[in-house]
């Protein structure tokens, strides 16, 4: 009995460990192959306008735009109750003053999480005859963002930003990680999103 439990424990330690480990390596993945649309996931908006976390990842897929990834940048998220402005809305706004032109600006106006986003892009994706995506988010949640999306028939790579708060400091990195790992493995178990988690679903 006591080496069934220490087989289990060691069992989940591993699986653990190994998840961590992928999530970190795919932190450092920079993949910029030419796509049909270049994604960014949403993040926390203020009357319309981009969080720093947000802006980070917005700032970064203008460059690929610019750098020519892909001719279409989409934005994607929701709103919260008692908000005006959806997350896609305030991406798509800042990309449009940051000089992008109409036509290569696409907002899907749904998600509460990436998981609701990804199916929602991929949605989109099918009405436009897409299949192959770059994601833009930060590094520690590209592994789960990749997942997602590909689960949901998006042929995925990502190329997170290096910038913002998710990456300043070596303990904000790890903490990112460790929630990461928790949210990677309740999906990969149960098929959805982490409930009640702010900044993990």
């Amino acid at each position: 009995m006591g080496r069934a439990v220490g087989a289990l424990v060691l069992a989940f330690v591993l699986m653990v460990s190994s998840t961590a480990a992928a999530i970190w390596w795919t932190a450092r993945q920079d993949s910029r192959p030419s796509s049909d649309a270049i994604v960014v996931l949403g993040s926390a908006q203020y009357n319309g306008v981009p969080s720093s976390v947000f802006e980070a990842r917005l700032e970064h897929a203008l460059s690929l735009y610019e750098d020519g990834v892909a001719p279409v940048v989409v934005t994607v998220g929701g709103k919260a109750a008692g908000d005006q402005f959806t997350e896609a809305e305030a991406g798509r706004d800042y990309l449009a003053g940051a000089g992008m032109p109409a036509e290569a600006l696409l907002a899907v106006q749904e998600g509460v999480d990436t998981l609701e986003s990804m199916r929602a892009v991929a949605a989109a994706f099918a009405e436009q005859g897409w299949s192959r995506a770059v994601l833009v988010t930060d590094p520690w949640h590209a592994m789960r963002a990749e997942r997602m999306a590909e689960d949901a028939g998006i042929e995925a790579e990502s190329s997170p930003t290096r910038q913002g708060p998710a990456v300043q400091t070596r303990t904000t990195q790890f903490r990112y990680i460790l929630r990461e790992t928790a949210a990677y493995l309740v999906y990969r178990v149960t098929g959805e999103s982490v409930a009640g988690a702010p900044g993990i679903g």
